[in-house]
């Protein structure tokens, strides 16, 4: 026999409640006492009830669906990343709509538009090429992570504090020479932070140091390629210097380590290197890679809390916006393992 569908009617004749009070209780529980929210509840197990999702989503336009858009997933920081925003469904309930947006601006924008129509209530931005101020316009809620955020509100760790940590590091391991390795970002942008520590440690110390700022490609094979030519200039330029290596994150850590190994049959006494994230692959490399960890399970429940402020407040019949955007800094964590002493 075909499962009878439950329906408000159903539910309303069961606890002799009126079919608006059954409505408000999925829509507005709080309006309720206690003692009828539990009748209710009760009775959606006697009567083994299904939620009809798309008809609740007709009734009161809201979705419970966030959009997320990041720049690529070759990065193992953002395919970490995503893997926690994922797992908040647990603890908050809000399903998601993924772009990666593969550092095309018009792509990106693209994709914002798509999620707009599929009426998402808010947004987790981690792609880099759009301005905060054009992501605030859409009129939702909008979190961004390690991206510039003027207009709208973020959750970054203190980038400038891993800069002092991974470059202090370096230096007590009586490295000649010490070489950090990013991309020419804009100092709005949250990792410029990182640049600005290690620059700060090696001039209060007086060490011999390089900045090297590049964009080493957008895909793996062409960032592999750039860091294979970037290893090769090292070596010329350093024969016989102990050199300390601070790459902006693991993924481009692990790359240059893989490099040098490959060259070495091992990993020689002549280099010390570090990153920055902590994601799997520090940990998993073949020589443990040390890192800065950015802590990225507390970013992401973070950024989903903010959120979900924001959507919830979105939600009332008057909802006060906020005076202004909300920006929150997490400390990172210096992990020492195998690259360094």
């Amino acid at each position: 026999m075909a499962k009878k569908n439950i329906t408000f009617s159903d539910i309303a004749q069961y606890t002799n409640f009126s079919k608006t009070t059954i409505s408000r209780y999925f829509n507005n529980p709080d309006s309720l006492t206690l003692e009828n929210q539990q009748k209710i509840a009760d009775a959606l197990v006697a009567l083994n009830y299904q939620e009809n999702k798309v008809a609740r989503i007709l009734a009161n336009g809201k979705t419970e669906f966030v959009g997320i858009v990041i720049p690529n997933l070759y990065l193992h920081y953002y395919s970490q990343m995503l893997n926690l925003l994922l797992a908040t469904y647990e603890a908050f309930g809000y399903k998601f709509l993924v772009f990666v947006g593969n550092d095309n601006e018009e792509t990106e924008r693209r994709y914002i538009q798509e999620l707009l129509a599929y009426k998402i209530e808010g947004m987790i931005i981690l792609s880099h090429t759009i301005h905060s101020k054009e992501l605030a316009a859409c009129n939702l809620p909008v979190v961004t992570i390690e991206r510039e955020d003027q207009y709208t509100c973020s959750v970054n760790t203190d980038n400038y504090m891993g800069g002092v940590q991974a470059t202090s590091l370096l230096f007590k391991n009586n490295c000649d020479i010490l070489i950090h390795v990013n991309a020419d970002i804009s100092p709005l942008v949250p990792a410029y932070g990182r640049i600005q520590g290690f620059l700060d440690i090696c001039r209060e110390h007086h060490l011999l140091h390089e900045l090297i700022l590049t964009h080493l490609g957008n895909t793996h094979q062409e960032t592999y390629q750039s860091i294979r030519l970037l290893f090769e200039e090292i070596e010329a330029k350093y024969p016989d210097k102990k050199k300390g290596i601070f790459m902006s994150n693991d993924t481009h850590a692990n790359i240059l380590l893989n490099l040098i190994i490959k060259k070495y049959k091992g990993f020689p006494d002549s280099y010390r290197i570090i990153g920055f994230d902590d994601s799997p692959i520090s940990n998993e490399a073949i020589i443990p890679t040390s890192t800065v960890g950015q802590q990225m399970e507390k970013i992401a429940r973070e950024a989903m809390e903010l959120l979900v402020m924001q959507m919830e407040e979105q939600k009332k019949r008057k909802p006060t916006p906020l005076p202004a955007p909300i920006h929150k800094i997490i400390t990172p964590v210096l992990i020492r393992r195998d690259t360094t002493e």
